[in-house]
């Protein structure tokens, strides 16, 4: 099956993104190398059992079952104690799942849903026998945070997902249960995604009560299939799949782990000999129907995830039903693999269905069938002989040459409830044009900065992995794919290697992002321009590109060439472009103009949007076109008039000195002006040619580096006098318009008038007085969190920002494009400035940076959660029981004193916190309405006040509470 073959009314869904944690795995990359070496991870325990000696109790164990992010979800220490471990450790696979699946869990489009079921745990019956521990909870409290009627609604709320929550509970099928309520679900339309799983995760740790012919394993293995089952071992776990309609998955990109061609349940009802026995008709059934649904023959299915308890009585049945519904369509025998996974991890209970479906969609994705374990000789009970199945012992590469890999799972529940699935393996992706060598911009954020670390860590070593997998594609996933927190980082970069080298080195920039901020576009002055200027966003970015060729265009009739040859020449013509644009202001000053407002605009379309502008000289031509005072052929042709009288005049020359205005009265003969303070020691001289030339000889003599400029024009200088009148009859053609934008004027230094048009008293001042750069620098960071990017060629605005004396630690000032003489690229240059504007809290758009360029999401490394122990049990409390509860201690008396402070003490003994200052507030602490009822409730013993709920929403802060009541006492 091929991308092109899936049609939009196509029935088929999408594995697109997966999770979870089991025995012996922190995660499904462990988990997939555990299976295929053929690891078990199964845990044993000594027998303390005098009626069975020769018993081995074992247990598939969850490594840091206990542990849980409880600041990542806004949970106090106390709500984090409380909480089921399984409640929590689903939430963490609910945000690795849709991470997987390259979707930002705190924005999903459309709605989202959650199917799943878990265990029923002694967790409750632990917390209640720990509860002198616990502070101030109630009964209800604990009942909410541990029932499993609130695990899918939990995860609905703290992501922020709308679509339907659903909880689903069915023993032993119950997770696959849940995967099949999701594909009826999107199937239906109820939502666009969907997260789908089970968990049981026991704390304490419960062990099966072994009783010789029951259904726990004598030995403490399982052997599915095996003359030598006996039973079965339990096993802690949990594991989530992200489903969508495969025509929207492969519509947006998304990486397609396996497809879900079809699903089915039923019950078996009274045929079978007792409530808790299977029975072969309804198994059989679910499987057929399973293959219908899925229009596939029995034939083609290469592998099955058995149920595989290891019971001498459900292997046969299985495999009885299996052969029975595989018959209906075929009488081939032994060409179909079986297997099961609780060979390796033991019985996972809710979570055994997912468990064995996220091992059946690994198999098919990778085409290699894992081993199950322990078998040796087959059951005498199964005629494998004469069964289409063979028990797969062995690592199997699974390469089918006439259909696509085919995998069927199946789920049986205590009770009869019974769940199939089929699955495919992903169809061939349409093979895509790639940009070998183009810049990458990486984004990656965290909660902490330790967590930063981490997630670059992880990243940096699954770049160096995987270096099949685009570039672009990983950008992209984490662009979009991921939240973006407050601590960030970013590396701009080609390759793989090079982006893992440069995320292990240590991080630069702001330690945290502080939210959108005030952008001002700075557009230099003629001076900085080169041929090639931009010529990789020229390449590679469609906006840029358009706005020049349409600038290009619009020149033809005044410059009689087309402006792009003249920007990006052949090889052959570069010399003569360079002569144009460097010395001939008739074209320079045009190809200034149009680099920057195509820069500008490609910036607009990024998502960075100037709250204000300012131009130095030429560059305020840009800056009043971005503000809307002129239009765009309106604004080329003055600029092109501009250009050419200019080139009028007689020879003349500019030149930069490091010196402060007021020492610079001396150098002022022989036709010699001021031109520019762009600073407090810098300014620009402008002059003849031959009086400029002998200035600058002259400085250079006494130790001061004056830098003549790439202009051939006297500007800001009597020198322009002769041409005032004409381009005053250039101007008086216009329609200008008032500023839509605050703009900085670069002869004044002070904001332009807002409410009318610059008229042409204004533009001929601009031409002829100096330029007081260094004034508009300053009225600009006036706002201590403003950004100011240069728009245009080279970095000499940025320097002068940089070196301004008003400049704080809280401005960011960023170049767009490289000087010649950098070994970076144009493109290399914009993407590290987004990079630093998006680190420092700027919103991109995302699409709009990769040019409308088809991407896709790709697994990448999930976020590194900081995970600690919350638990009322002591460390390393036995298995099967719950520790000894302590004795409750009698609450501590409060200090004496001021009645503001010891209501911190109470809000600390009621949230958990150890310290709580008396200007914090409550809510924000991690209390919700119900741990108010208990604040309430402690306050009025303590103090002996009627305290109500609404009070405390009302006086949420210790100080203002005690106000209050101190008030109401009066």
């Amino acid at each position: 099956m091929n991308e092109s073959d899936i049609g939009p009314d196509s029935p088929l869904l999408a594995v697109v993104g997966m999770a979870g944690r089991f025995p012996g795995a922190r995660n499904l990359d462990e988990f997939w190398s555990n299976l295929t070496k053929g690891q078990e991870s199964l845990t044993r325990f000594p027998n303390t059992s005098e009626d069975y000696p020769d018993h081995v109790p074992a247990l598939g164990v969850l490594e840091g079952a206990e542990d849980f992010d409880a600041e990542f979800f806004g949970y106090s220490r106390r709500e984090a104690v409380i909480l089921d471990p399984q409640h929590r450790l689903f939430l963490e696979c609910a945000w690795e799942a849709l991470e997987d699946a390259g979707y930002d869990p705190k924005a999903c489009p459309g709605p989202v849903g959650v199917y799943a079921g878990s265990s029923q745990t002694g967790y409750y019956e632990a917390l209640t026998a720990h509860r002198g521990s616990l502070g101030p909870v109630s009964d209800w409290q604990l009942r909410l945070a541990t029932g499993i009627d609130f695990l899918t609604s939990r995860v609905s709320f703290k992501l922020g997902l709308t679509g339907p929550a659903v909880t689903v509970q069915t023993a032993c099928s119950t997770s696959l249960v849940a995967i099949h309520v999701a594909a009826q679900a999107l199937l239906s339309g109820e939502c666009d995604l969907a997260l789908a799983g089970g968990a049981a995760v026991h704390v304490p740790l419960r062990i099966g009560e072994y009783s010789e012919g029951g259904v726990i394993s004598p030995d403490g293995h399982v052997r599915a299939f095996d003359a030598r089952a006996r039973g079965t071992v339990g096993a802690n776990g949990l594991g989530i799949v992200v489903l969508r309609r495969l025509a929207d998955a492969l519509a947006d990109g998304d990486h397609v782990r396996a497809v879900l061609r079809g699903t089915a349940i039923n019950n078996d009802g009274l045929d079978k000999v007792g409530y808790t026995a299977p029975g072969v008709t309804g198994q059989a059934e679910v499987i057929r129907a399973a293959q219908l649904v899925a229009e596939v023959e029995p034939d083609t299915i290469g592998y099955v995830e058995a149920h595989g308890t290891g019971t001498p009585l459900g292997d046969p049945i299985e495999i009885e039903a299996l052969t029975r519904a595989f018959r209906a369509g075929t009488d081939a025998r032994g060409f179909c693999r079986i297997g099961s996974l609780k060979t390796n991890i033991g019985h996972a209970d809710a979570a055994a269905g997912v468990a064995g479906f996220i091992k059946a969609t690994l198999a098919v994705q990778h085409g290699l069938i894992p081993p199950s374990l322990h078998h040796t000789e087959p059951n005498p009970e199964i005629p494998f002989a004469q069964s289409p199945f063979v028990v797969n012992t062995e690592l199997h590469s699974w390469q089918p040459a006439a259909h696509p890999r085919r995998a069927g799972v199946s789920s049986f529940g205590l009770g009869g409830t019974n769940a199939h699935v089929v699955l495919e393996q992903p169809p061939a992706r349409t093979a895509r044009e790639e940009e070998p060598g183009a810049a990458q911009l990486l984004v990656l954020s965290a909660r902490s900065g330790p967590a930063l670390e981490t997630a670059a860590t992880r990243l940096a070593e699954h770049l160096r992995r995987d270096t099949a997998t685009p570039l672009a594609d990983a950008a992209w996933t984490l662009q979009t794919g991921r939240h973006a927190f407050g601590h960030r980082r970013f590396v701009v970069s080609a390759g793989h290697a090079d982006a893992a080298a440069a995320l292990l080195e240590p991080a630069t920039g702001p330690g945290a992002a502080t939210g959108e901020r005030p952008v001002a576009f700075l557009f230099p002055g003629q001076g900085g321009q080169y041929v090639g200027m931009g010529r990789e966003l020229y390449q590679s970015e469609p906006v840029f590109r358009e706005l020049v060729d349409e600038c290009s265009a619009l020149l033809v009739p005044w410059l009689g060439l087309h402006l792009r040859a003249v920007l990006y020449p052949a090889t052959e013509q570069e010399t003569r472009a360079a002569e144009l644009a460097l010395q001939d202001m008739a074209v320079a000053q045009p190809a200034v103009f149009v680099v920057e407002y195509a820069l500008a605009r490609m910036w607009m379309a990024w998502g960075v949007r100037p709250t204000a502008v300012a131009g130095h000289s030429l560059g305020a031509f840009a800056a009043a076109c971005i503000a809307g005072v002129m239009s765009l052929p309106d604004a080329l042709r003055l600029v092109v008039a501009r250009g050419k009288l200019l080139r009028s005049l007689p020879a003349g020359a500019m030149l930069a000195v490091p010196l402060p205005e007021s020492e610079l009265a001396d150098l002022l003969v022989d036709g010699i002006e001021l031109a520019a303070v762009n600073g407090p020691s810098q300014c620009v001289l402008s002059g003849p040619a031959a009086a400029v030339g002998e200035l600058g000889d002259r400085l250079t003599g006494r130790g001061v580096d004056a830098k003549r400029l790439h202009i051939a024009a006297a500007g800001h200088s009597a020198q322009v006098e002769p041409v005032l009148a004409e381009f005053a009859d250039r101007l008086a053609e216009l329609d200008l318009r008032p500023p839509a934008l605050p703009w900085v004027g670069d002869t004044t230094g002070g904001w332009v008038c807002a409410e009318q048009p610059p008229d042409v008293d204004f533009w001929l001042a601009h031409m002829r007085r100096p330029v007081r750069f260094g004034a508009a620098l300053e009225t600009l960071l006036a706002e201590p969190g403003r950004v100011l990017l240069e728009v245009g060629p080279g970095r000499t605005l940025t320097t002068l920002a940089l070196r301004h004396p008003a400049r704080g630690e809280g401005h960011l000032v960023l170049p767009s494009l490289p000087h010649p003489s950098d070994e970076s690229s144009a493109l290399t240059t914009a993407l590290t400035a987004a990079g630093r504007l998006w680190q420092g809290g700027a919103e991109l758009d995302w699409p709009r940076l990769h040019g409308g360029r088809a991407r896709r999401r790709t697994p990448l490394p999930t976020y590194p959660f900081e995970r600690q122990r919350y638990s009322p049990l002591p460390s390393g409390a036995p298995a099967d029981r719950a520790a000894e509860a302590p004795k409750a201690p009698a609450p501590a008396p409060l200090s004496e004193g001021p009645l503001e402070q010891r209501l911190a003490e109470v809000f600390g003994r009621v949230l958990g916190l150890e310290q709580v200052a008396v200007q914090e507030n409550f809510f924000e602490l991690g209390g919700d309405s119900l741990i108010a009822v208990q604040l309430a409730s402690v306050v009025r013993a303590a103090f002996g006040t009627r305290l109500t709920v609404k009070q405390v929403f009302t006086a949420p802060t210790p100080a203002r509470l005690a106000r209050l009541i101190t008030a109401a006492q009066d």
